[in-house]
């Protein structure tokens, strides 16, 4: 998404890039360059911005909060409906959709550009509701799941990625880190929501009826998000539907903090999902919890993750971004590894509550650093985008790397979690320690005064 689409409102010539805020929780850092904009002054604030910024916080509880409760889906999956199947196998399900949600978000941010976002939201809503009405209707077949709960949920996802949080970039300027954190807070809150809803009713009743009360749900918090989304919304500036956008920037090919930054979001994405797709089913198989306690390690993981967001988001504004985003990538990676030794029920809770916490700020982190990445405004849009790209293929194929992991060594009684802990402690730290390196990279190739970038 281009630049102009995202700042809304800049009449004064300034002396910081703010970056896309499409998926970042912060306001950027300062870019040797100097942007200035003719359009009306944004109202920073107000009565109508802050409604949408409700809004989109109820949307990200939707097309984020279900992936983040995919753990409970899989575990039950894994151990109930789809016994016969690999925990691999069963994992395309949901990186399937998250790889739909992240790389079609990319291919549908033109859609915004152009002016169609009431469209983008009110069809994606409905195809993503339909998903999971689908997925109710769904006998133990992996292929009708698959096809329900992984491609049409992940395509109704696709387009709701963007237009809540563009538009709530485009009513803020100085206010806009606070309004972006809250608004990315809804991804654990809604994950929270799906993973208790999911275990308090699927004892109760059927799957069918547990999905379909979970799909009436969405349908209602939606009815109530895009009223807050779109009344007299005014925050549109230059949108037209015949705006050009580029998708692609051949030089980035060439450009070595490019790689450096997207070859880090890969390593540590490939890791980032294995702990919550796998901790349900780890605390049943290995602990010998119940499901329902085990669901309940996954509530506490994620809810711990909204503290590490804006514990992190905080800091950020205070020291930069390459500090907290190296030490959580780092920590994330460690404790991943520290699984290994979780042998109770009580470090397994701590465990999931540290890893929570120090991930959950490695979703809002890396968009606020690619403007000093790239800091050619013509085509940063479309290097975010390429990037973005290559990081989805990291969230489709590690889950599965994972879970195949388990089956080498295992019993009918045990599965074999050590690979799996292993690849995921082992990746994540690598992106970790290939973040210094771009740390320095930048330092020294983008020419700045400050080393907090």
């Amino acid at each position: 998404m281009s630049k102009e689409s995202l700042e809304y409102g800049k009449a004064e010539a300034v002396d910081t890039y703010e970056g896309p805020v499409i998926t970042s929780s912060d306001e950027g850092v300062k870019a040797p360059s100097v942007i200035v904009s003719t359009s009306p002054p944004a109202p920073d604030g107000g009565t109508r911005a802050w409604l949408q910024v409700a809004g989109s916080f109820l949307v990200f509880g939707n097309l984020w909060g279900l992936t983040f409760a995919f753990g409970s889906f899989n575990s039950y999956y894994e151990l109930t409906l789809l016994p016969d199947l690999s925990p691999s196998t069963i994992s395309w399900i949901g990186t399937t959709s998250t790889t739909l949600l992240i790389f079609g978000g990319i291919v549908s941010g033109p859609l915004f550009d152009r002016g169609y976002f009431r469209s983008m939201l009110i069809v994606g809503a409905l195809v993503e509701t339909l998903g999971l009405m689908l997925l109710s209707l769904c006998k133990a077949s992996y292929w009708q799941i698959f096809l329900t709960q992984g491609i049409v949920t992940g395509l109704g996802n696709s387009l709701l990625y963007i237009p809540g949080l563009a538009l709530v970039g485009r009513a803020f300027t100085k206010n806009r880190s606070m309004a972006m954190g809250i608004t990315t807070c809804g991804a654990p809150i809604g994950g929270i929501i799906y993973t208790i809803t999911f275990e308090h009713l699927i004892s109760r009743m059927s799957f069918g009826w547990t999905v379909r009360i979970m799909a009436f749900i969405m349908l209602a918090t939606y009815c109530i998000a895009f009223p807050m989304i779109l009344w007299r919304v005014k925050n549109l500036a230059d949108l037209a539907p015949d705006r050009p956008r580029k998708l692609f920037d051949a030089s980035a090919l060439r450009d070595l903090p490019f790689w450096s930054y997207t070859s880090s979001n890969f390593l540590i994405f490939c890791g980032y999902m294995v702990p919550f797709y796998f901790m349900a089913s780890y605390g049943q198989i290995e602990l010998g919890m119940s499901r329902s306690s085990a669901n309940y390690v996954l509530v506490i993981s994620q809810a711990a993750s909204v503290l590490g967001r804006l514990v992190a988001s905080y800091a950020a504004s205070k020291i930069g971004v390459m500090i907290p985003w190296i030490v959580c990538g780092l920590s994330s990676g460690i404790l991943c590894l520290g699984w290994i030794g979780v042998k109770s029920s009580g470090a397994f809770i701590a465990y999931a509550a540290l890893y929570g916490c120090f991930s959950g700020a490695l979703i809002p982190l890396p968009p606020s650093v690619f403007p000093v990445v790239c800091p050619d405004i013509k085509v940063l849009g479309a290097r975010m985008g390429m990037s973005q790209g290559i990081g989805s293929m990291a969230s489709l194929i590690g889950p599965p790397i994972a879970g195949a992991l388990t089956s080498i060594g295992a019993t009918a009684e045990h599965r074999n979690y050590l690979g799996l802990q292993l690849f995921g402690g082992a990746i994540m730290a690598a992106g970790g320690c290939n973040l210094v390196g771009l740390w320095i990279l930048l330092i020294r190739q983008r020419g700045l005064k400050s080393k907090l970038i």
